[in-house]
């Protein structure tokens, strides 16, 4: 259809908005057309029209020759008139200059500051800046003399004074939210919307965290004395510190650290422990290389030579597992010297002395060889590590195992590398490179060369003026002899859950565990920046403390320390939840907030285990309410034996009559967790003896006996230890829902669980529609009873990698052994039924018990 308008003679004050910004479009798309020397019979146009025909299936009229620049001088006109077309029309984009940028290069000032804009969109920037607002206002405030100038530094210095700041501080501040946590200042969530990009990062690309504030305990001292006080620290079940495969080095050990001689009481958190590689251990290798794929020393009897191994720890429980090592180590060089010997042993926490980066993903391995460029070494099994990542599609087919190249700083700009896939029935890239002691090498551990290397030789600038000098743009600088060789540390790190890999098949969560792998790359103090600009210029996206959490949620494991309860960290994070939730619920009108009271939440901002337990009384049955509204008092003194409440679906179970400690006694009942990677077995085996609690007690002992510990006192009872016993579990709903922190977990009982079981069986077969039989929302909305609380979810939310809800709690041991025994009698299989129940709804929704260890 014509245009109604082809020639708008009105004033341009007479047109609309609308028509003003349509002929300024049109006219910005017009294309001059060189007007011809005869007459014309239009109206002088001069704007682009239709093409004449050609006909391309002759040769005839064609020149047999061309000259190139008289056909230029002749087609100027033309040239000129398409360059302003294309520059006029990206003028006239209805987008501003820093609308142009993506999104997570956009910043707030640039819509007023033009420095803010990249240089190639400043022309343009400078053009749609208003020309009242160019100049910048005079200041009111006169400036300092150069004298009373403080400096950059020691502006940032003064503001540290209660937070410390990571060296990568400037950088997250300017792009994401802070927050103080464990006397640092750190990053807590990007400031644009990125939850779904972050996890497509860690799922199918690369995503970095910047993991510094971690502390390192060194210890230096004889072997047998490191090895016996990790021991009696350290989780007694799998794989020992003192083992062969960790001594060498080549090895990082995943385990729990707990108070000294105390397991499997009083928890403290996971820790990462790393060995030094020393002359003994490469001597070793070097002469059973080629023998056996093992190495380390031949003997089995502990060494007494001189050894130092770190241990990395969460910085909220490093004051008490530096308490821990000093008890073990002291009585351990006590015990030397009941036996004649002399030695000492030296413990200092390495703060603010390392910088961490954890890359996660797919592409890590392509980020890595990307960004790092290692100095030529001839070691030639790191040469065949070095060349294998570009092979291997993904760093969990790699041993946890630790490698230490050297790098050097002039790689940047980086450029990923890309997955070489060989065709072909040849042998795997990451099953010819194995663990060894050369590899794991590295001057990282020696604190002279940490000091030498705390501050860069070059600045940013100096490393920009000589690549300026290169000839050929772009082309990367080498090496020279005085050129910083920064020795880093890179560990294999894997976000999995050994337990739903391990699980039964036709769950609906072990087929589709999300397990992510990638490396932990440590660097020398002062290093921070020209290793993450390396790094982030990869395209690798950063993500904060909300995405390192939601990493171990979609993994469907546990995370520290949120979900680890009976820890001192975890009372201390559900503490400043609950004062922070509360404050923000006073805040609102009791019209807009739930009334927890009227839905029967019984502890609405923390979980009360030691009620779940059955160690205290409800908050609202320590006193009676009389008529006046005031409680009358009740006798602190009490002699009433407890009775271990079981399921009423459980009557074949014994009961446990267990006297509740009074003040008086030594020793007093506390829950404890019970983790580790033996809790399978322990599950299979005492769930089928007739004393759980006796099979319990002796299974402890015997972890404890493999580390060289005496059993557990005789006046710990078996049925203490069962009755305040708490197990970490994954939930997965079975139909709708999705919870949340802090939801309440109730067992279900054998009648209402064959009703659930038959609701469930007739929505698969499609059968609800004929409205017979037990419906699913009318069970939902059956009020459930406080005394049926069995335990709470510490983590709760919709998971992306599931597409469905998901939850991680903790329930009581004893209730878990129950609920199996519930399953066997309701043939059931594996498939242990509880109910969940958020604590502002009033609908409950079914859900699978898991166990996580």
């Amino acid at each position: 259809m014509a245009p109604k308008r082809q020639n708008d003679t009105r004033p341009s004050d007479e047109l609309s908005g609308r028509e003003r910004k349509k002929q300024k479009t049109a006219a910005a798309r017009t294309i001059a057309v060189q007007p011809s020397a005869g007459p014309s019979t239009l109206a002088d146009r001069d704007t682009a029209g239709p093409s004449k025909s050609v006909r391309f299936d002759s040769m005839k009229g064609l020149p047999g020759a061309l000259d190139v620049e008289r056909f230029a001088e002749s087609r100027a006109f033309e040239i000129n008139a398409m360059h302003e077309a294309m520059q006029s029309a990206r003028s006239s984009s209805t987008q501003r200059a820093w609308q142009q940028l993506p999104r997570h290069l956009r910043r707030r000032a640039a819509s007023h500051d033009i420095r803010r804009v990249p240089l190639r969109l400043r022309d343009k920037a400078r053009a749609e800046m208003d020309p009242a607002r160019r100049e910048a206002p005079g200041r009111s405030i006169p400036k300092r003399s150069k004298h009373k100038l403080i400096s950059r530094s020691t502006q940032f210095l003064s503001r540290q004074k209660d937070q410390t700041w990571l060296e990568t501080h400037i950088w997250h501040a300017k792009r994401m939210h802070m927050d103080n946590m464990w006397g640092y200042r750190l990053a807590k969530t990007p400031t644009e919307k990125s939850f779904r990009p972050s996890h497509r990062a860690s799922v199918h690309g690369s995503i970095i965290h910047d993991a510094s504030y971690y502390a390192t305990i060194e210890i230096e001292g004889p072997e047998d004395i490191l090895r016996a006080a990790l021991d009696s620290c350290c989780d007694c079940q799998g794989a020992s510190p003192g083992a062969k495969r960790f001594l060498t080095g080549a090895r990082a050990l995943e385990t729990c650290i707990y108070g000294y001689n105390t397991y499997p009481d009083h928890l403290i958190g996971p820790a990462s422990v790393l060995w030094h590689v020393d002359d003994v251990c490469l001597n070793a290798e070097h002469q059973g290389k080629g023998k056996a794929k093992a190495t380390g020393p031949t003997s089995n009897a502990p060494s007494t030579r001189k050894r130092v191994v770190w241990i990395r720890v969460h910085p909220s429980i490093t004051v008490e597992v530096h308490k821990a090592l000093c008890s073990a180590v002291s009585f351990a060089l006590d015990s030397a010297k009941e036996a004649g010997r002399s030695t000492q042993v030296e413990m200092a926490v390495l703060r603010e002395q390392f910088n961490v980066f954890e890359i996660l993903g797919p592409k890590a391995n392509q980020v890595l060889k990307g960004a790092l460029k290692p100095v030529d070494k001839k070691c030639e099994d790191f040469n065949k590590f070095w060349t294998s990542l570009s092979k291997i599609q993904s760093a969990g087919s790699i041993p946890r195992e630790k490698f230490a190249p050297e790098y050097c700083l002039f790689s940047f700009p980086p450029k990923n590398a890309k997955v070489e896939i060989e065709g072909g029935t040849t042998l795997s890239p990451s099953l010819t490179v194995f663990p060894s002691a050369t590899l794991a090498e590295s001057e990282l551990w020696s604190e002279d060369v940490r000091t030498v290397l705390r501050k860069p030789r070059y600045k940013k600038q100096d490393i920009d003026q000589r690549r300026s000098k290169n000839l050929v743009p772009g082309t990367p600088l080498k090496a020279e002899r005085k050129d910083q060789r920064v020795p880093i540390l890179l560990i294999q790190r894997s976000v999995e859950n050994s337990a739903l890999a391990q699980s039964n098949p036709s769950l609906p969560r072990a087929s589709t565990t999300n397990s992510l792998h990638g490396w932990t790359l440590i660097v020398p103090q002062g290093w921070a920046m020209p290793f993450f600009s390396s790094l982030t210029y990869t395209g690798t996206r950063v993500g904060g403390q909300r995405e390192r959490q939601t990493q171990a949620f979609e993994a469907g494991c546990a995370y520290f320390p949120r979900d680890f309860p009976a820890t001192q960290a975890y009372a201390e994070y559900a503490e400043d939840r609950a004062e922070e939730e509360l404050d923000m619920w006073e805040r609102k009108p009791p019209a807009k907030r739930p009334n927890y009271e009227k839905l029967g939440t019984r502890s609405p901002w923390r979980p009360d285990w030691d009620v779940v337990l059955g160690l205290e009384e409800p908050a609202a049955s320590h006193g009676v309410t009389t008529n006046e509204g005031e409680a009358e008092m009740l006798d602190t003194q009490r002699d009433v034996v407890m009775g271990h409440t079981s399921s009423p679906a459980s009557t074949h179970a014994p009961e446990l009559a267990i006297p509740v400690p009074t003040a008086g006694q030594d020793r007093k009942i506390r829950a404890w967790l019970l983790r580790g990677a033996d809790v399978p077995a322990i599950v299979a085996e005492v769930s089928s003896m007739l004393s759980p609690a006796t099979g319990l007690l002796m299974r402890l002992n015997q972890a404890r006996a493999k580390r060289k510990l005496d059993p557990l006192h005789s006046s710990i009872r078996a049925e203490d230890l069962l009755r305040t016993a708490l197990v970490q579990v994954a939930l997965n709903l079975c139909g709708r829902g999705c919870p949340d922190d802090l939801a309440i977990i109730y067992r279900v009982d054998d009648t209402e669980a064959r009703k659930w079981m038959t609701a469930e069986a007739r929505k698969k077969s499609g059968l609800a529609l004929l409205g017979e039989g037990p419906d699913e929302t009318e069970l939902a909305q059956v009020a459930p009873s406080p005394e049926g609380i069995i335990g709470y979810v510490t983590t709760g939310s919709f998971s992306l990698s599931l597409g469905e809800g998901h939850a991680v709690g903790a329930i009581p041991f004893a209730q878990y052994l129950d609920m199996r025994k519930q399953a066997e009698r309701l043939r059931n299989g594996q498939r242990l039924l509880v109910k969940l129940r958020s604590r502002h709804e009033t609908i409950c929704r079914l859900a699978f018990v898991e166990i996580l260890f």
